[in-house]
């Protein structure tokens, strides 16, 4: 397992988890996903995708920032799983803060 998975499915949560969380269907979750209002990442060798905790405030909705964050990088071919990575990858050379802490 890749470091980047092996961390993704440490700090994210289900589908199932997370539609039961917001009140939505899994469909909608989907949907949601598919149309940038959330990051959902394929789980390694899974069917089902996983979303980041980082996106989500205190209250558990979706933070305002993330559709655009999300359209900014697929508007430049990115795929989910490199916006993950990006947004999850440290500021830095020394320190652990993360683009998505900013």
């Amino acid at each position: 397992m890749r470091a980047v998975d092996a961390k993704l499915a440490q700090e994210s949560l289900s589908g199932s988890w997370l539609s039961t969380r917001l009140g939505v269907g899994t469909q909608r979750l989907d949907a949601m996903r598919r149309g940038g209002e959330l990051l959902g990442v394929r789980r390694p060798g899974g069917h089902d995708y996983l979303y980041p905790a980082w996106q989500f405030a205190p209250d558990g909705k979706p933070l305002p920032v993330i559709p655009d964050l999300v359209r900014a990088g697929r508007g430049r071919g990115m795929t989910d799983e490199r916006i993950y990575e990006v947004l999850s990858s440290r500021t830095g050379i020394s320190g652990e803060e993360r683009l998505v802490d900013a």
